[in-house]
């Protein structure tokens, strides 16, 4: 498995710890454990500052790779989005992030959508192929952003919190996800594919990418680089859906027609099934 970190880094006020030292925190996990990853920018949220710059140079100084997130996040699947404003903000940011060590010529489509018309998806894949984008594929997709927000509301509430029941829902999020999208990588592949995990650069993951990593190792699963991942064949594949996007695994299902199928309907329900038992914990 190789491990990716979207929507980085960012300057936001969050309890407990600064900004800084939750990408210290995140990279501290990693060095732990001897993990190369990759952070994809989203330079408005900090890199186009002198601050959030030296958070992301901070991950190439370290190893990691750099890609690009666009500037600012818009959503492709949005009317109010034309397929030349979407191109300029990946420009735009490409050259912000050109200019740091790790670089790579890698996009991770926002919200993992890539067009709602064949006009957005086909220009975008000729966009891509034109400035020799790598389509940086996600293939075991979690709801993190989801939890991080319970996580950040329990805790603003009263600092001092016991978010014990957060972590072990969180745990078990990332574990069913990983064990339903590895099954599908068997029903589809015949066979384990190197799985590019996405998390994002938020508190949850600066307070626990350490546990995460560690149940990993504890269920047996090895890292690679995010390189080596995007070096398998799979990802080499161009889905043809309408509006292809989600984990790359969910897309290949719904071209071949893959129904219902174990633990499919969590992986599309945003985190909804570890907040409603949290709600029920009272949180």
């Amino acid at each position: 498995m190789a491990l990716t970190i979207d929507d980085a880094p960012n300057l936001e006020q969050t309890p407990k710890l600064s900004p800084e030292q939750r990408n210290q925190a995140m990279l501290k996990a990693l060095a732990k454990h001897g993990v190369s990853a990759a952070l994809f920018v989203t330079a408005n949220y900090a890199a186009k500052q002198p601050a959030g710059y030296a958070l992301a140079k901070a991950w190439g100084d370290a190893g990691h790779a750099i890609g690009n997130h666009s500037m600012s996040h818009p959503d492709l699947h949005s009317d109010k989005v034309s397929l030349a404003q979407y191109q300029q903000e990946i420009l735009d940011c490409d050259a912000i992030i050109s200019t740091l060590p790790g670089y790579q010529k890698w996009y991770r489509y926002t919200y993992l959508r890539e067009g709602n018309t064949p006009e957005k998806r086909d220009g975008m894949r000729l966009f891509l192929k034109q400035h020799n984008y790598r389509n940086a594929y996600v293939s075991l997709d979690t709801s993190d952003w989801r939890l991080n927000e319970k996580l950040v509301e329990v805790l603003t509430k009263n600092p001092e919190a016991d978010v014990t029941p957060i972590k072990l829902a969180y745990l078990a999020h990332v574990r069913q996800r990983a064990e339903a999208y590895r099954a599908l990588s068997w029903q589809l592949q015949g066979r384990d594919i190197p799985q590019v995990l996405l998390m994002h650069h938020n508190l949850i993951n600066a307070l626990w990418l350490d546990d995460v990593i560690t149940q990993f190792k504890d269920m047996g699963w090895k890292f690679t680089t995010p390189a080596a991942a995007f070096n398998d064949p799979v990802y080499q594949l161009v889905p043809e859906r309408l509006a292809a996007g989600q984990s790359l695994l969910l897309s290949m299902g719904r071209i071949l027609g893959l129904g219902k199928f174990a633990g499919g309907e969590r992986l599309v329900d945003d985190g909804d099934f570890e907040i409603e038992a949290l709600k029920k914990q009272g949180l």
